[in-house]
């Protein structure tokens, strides 16, 4: 069989059958460590192998959780969590493993090819971060460490989203709804059974957050759900002194100085300073266009007599700048990107430029909505992609790719082929009404692909640097960034902006508007990531001790570099789930250092004076998207542009400079 079947039957039992398999990966390690003249081939690759063989069993536990969340999924992680979080403790501090890795090394040095030497370094790397070196006493502490550590994390994500799940805002009087597009409306709309009046219920789901943010004529309402959102979780406060503590104590056992700097040492940014200098220069370069930005929507604010313009104001006015300057209205568009029309014409544009077919298979899934498709190069079937685009209630806001298997070929000459979940919370199709999405979402779902594709395409041999497998952190954006901006390039948008009812196409001049929008308040947003980037890079450089000192650091930020300042009340850090819910901590940088890299490479498509370029993009697609972790990205960079990125091409990209 060529894929694994997705089949959770057996979901309550995955504690027992996760023990199990962990007992025999022990097993099958210690059967590798007996080994008395160990090499590459004998101990290297079957030592990958229970690694994958491992992921492939955990990787949709915690998929289920995040898609079909439910009192039993929560369970089941809360089971499983300990075992795996134990189990790779142990084996990433055990010395046998570690001088073995080190001894082929050495030993085999000159006769292993690159990529296995990369494969080595990582390994050696990793387990010298994980304490391999340390005391019986200090590894033991370590093992608690890590344990709590994601014990915390996954309990920060819960708080979080019981607290989205549990607001609700409801409008009776349709004066205070009434600028909201339809579609959205209609998602709003319920008839109370007490009284049975239509009444209008929001929540903090991202869709309809969004919804009334932006469009919410009632300036009160606007207020009571963004403090809804920027107060949620307040138990998070707790959650976030406690890991900081941990995670301060842990990286100090390893010898490290403070959390930045442990890091860094498995990132393609060299050291503290590049990393502040490189985020303090987009800020001084973007202050002052962001500045006029803040002015025009201050401007449009003040005819509503608004004179102290607050940020629960920012959407709702930026809405209306942005209209009148480029008439952009979402909703206008929503018709023309009906989601199966957007992914058949996307799938299309990937074959014109990387010549890779997607085909639809039915095969078993989590939910009715998802779709499958195989994906071949030269009617060769290379990899499967697994597509969950509509939001559902028992469903984690936001968007993901997660990587389930990876390409490699095993000890027995056995090809594996890669397999990926994409993730999104597109409007939900009904029976009579189609998923129409927004232009935002046509751009996202580029992004999750282009992180998907940067899987799905590996031709690396060995499992971990294959696909994003050994990829350093922050150059991982790269790819998806890339393909995001061609969300924006009329000839792509042509392929697949058909209106669903009449099949027209969308007409140049709204497709200009919308390119022409991209840049709309790109000061401003490009301010807003550095804030969050230097929030979470310099908590992570010393130890903060409590919830003051953590908002008198965000509020200094805030000071040098924000617009305009948020409500005291805003406790955006209980939210921040990139770095306490997920592994972004002192790396939240990495998308804007990522993003130089991905819009210098779409520059020399520009400056190639064609999109569809195909040489460009078959280079792009063996240097960058074959190669997975099996080199770094500043070399496979260089190879792929004959030259080192530039961060102006983001500026000029982004409007900010000329």
């Amino acid at each position: 069989m060529m894929f694994k079947e997705f089949n959770l039957e057996n979901l309550e039992n995955s504690k027992s059958l996760l023990e199990e398999k962990i007992n025999q990966s022990k097993d099958k390690v210690e059967e590798l460590l007996k080994i008395e003249e160990k090499s590459y081939e004998n101990f290297v690759m079957p030592y990958q192998e229970v690694g994958e063989n491992l992921s492939d069993f955990i990787t949709p536990i915690f998929h289920i959780d995040s898609v079909k969340n439910s009192n039993i999924t929560q369970k089941v992680l809360e089971e499983c969590i300990p075992l795996i979080s134990i189990y790779e403790t142990e084996m990433s501090q055990n010395d046998n493993i570690y001088r073995s890795l080190k001894d082929i090394q050495d030993k085999d040095y000159t006769s292993l090819n690159s990529i296995q030497k990369k494969v080595l370094e990582n390994e050696i790397k990793d387990f010298e971060l994980s304490g391999c070196h340390l005391n019986e006493e200090k590894k033991n502490r370590l093992k608690q460490l890590n344990l709590k550590l994601s014990e915390l994390s996954q309990k920060f994500s819960q708080n979080l989203l019981n607290a989205t799940n549990n607001f609700e805002m409801i409008c009776e009087n349709f004066e205070d709804v009434k600028e909201l597009p339809k579609s959205d409306l209609e998602l709003a709309k319920f008839t109370d059974e007490n009284d049975n009046k239509t009444k209008y219920k929001f929540t903090l789901q991202m869709p309809s957050y969004l919804a009334y943010i932006t469009y919410g004529t009632n300036r009160e309402k606007r207020e009571e759900i963004y403090k809804a959102y920027c107060t949620r979780a307040p138990e998070n406060e707790e959650v976030i002194n406690e890991i900081l503590k941990l995670k301060d104590e842990k990286v100090k056992l390893l010898g490290f100085e403070n959390y930045a700097q442990y890091s860094l040492s498995r990132k393609m940014a060299n050291s503290e300073e590049e990393v502040v200098s490189f985020l303090k220069e987009l800020a001084i370069k973007g202050k002052q266009s962001a500045k006029e930005e803040l002015e025009e929507i201050k401007i449009y604010a003040s005819e509503d007599n608004i004179e102290d313009i607050k940020s629960f104001d920012m959407a709702y006015y930026s809405e209306k700048v942005k209209k009148a300057k480029y008439d952009l209205d979402q909703e206008y568009y929503r018709p023309y990107f009906e989601q199966n029309s957007v992914l058949n014409g996307f799938f299309s544009f990937l074959n014109d430029i990387f010549e890779i077919k997607f085909e639809e298979v039915q095969t078993k899934t989590w939910d009715d909505k998802v779709k499958v498709f195989n994906i071949s190069e030269n009617d060769k079937i290379i990899a499967r992609i697994y597509l969950d685009l509509e939001a559902r209630e028992d469903k984690r806001g936001g968007a993901w790719m997660n990587n389930w298997h990876t390409h490699y070929v095993d000890s027995n000459k056995k090809e594996h082929l890669p397999t990926a979940y994409v993730v999104c919370n597109f409007p939900q199709s009904k029976d009579n009404t189609p998923s129409l999405l927004r232009h935002d979402d046509v751009v996202t779902l580029f992004h999750e692909m282009g992180h998907a594709l940067h899987h799905l395409l590996s031709k690396v041999n060995e499992p971990y640097v294959s696909g994003i497998s050994g990829v350093a952190w922050d150059t991982v954006e790269f790819p998806s960034q890339f393909l995001e901006y061609f969300a924006y390039a009329k000839d792509v948008l042509k392929i697949f902006a058909k209106h669903y009812e009449t099949k027209e196409v969308l007409d140049d001049e709204a497709i200009q508007r919308l390119i022409d929008a991209r840049n709309f308040q790109s000061s401003l947003s490009m301010l807003r990531q550095v804030e969050f980037a230097l929030f979470d890079f310099n908590l992570h450089q010393k130890l903060y001790n409590n919830a003051e000192e953590i908002q008198a650091l965000l509020d200094s930020i805030r000071a040098e570099y924000s617009p305009l300042i948020p409500p005291s009340y805003n406790k955006f850090q209980h939210g921040f789930g990139h770095i306490f819910g997920g592994g972004y901590a002192a790396g939240y940088y990495s998308y804007k250092w990522a993003e130089v890299l991905s819009a210098d490479a779409f520059y020399m498509f520009i400056d190639s004076g064609n999109l569809f370029n195909k040489e460009l993009a078959m280079k792009y697609k063996e240097h960058i998207l074959q190669k997975g972790g099996s080199e770094n990205m500043d070399k496979l960079f260089y190879k792929f542009a004959q030259r080192e990125p530039s961060v102006d091409s983001l500026l000029k990209i982004d409007g900010i400079i000329s």
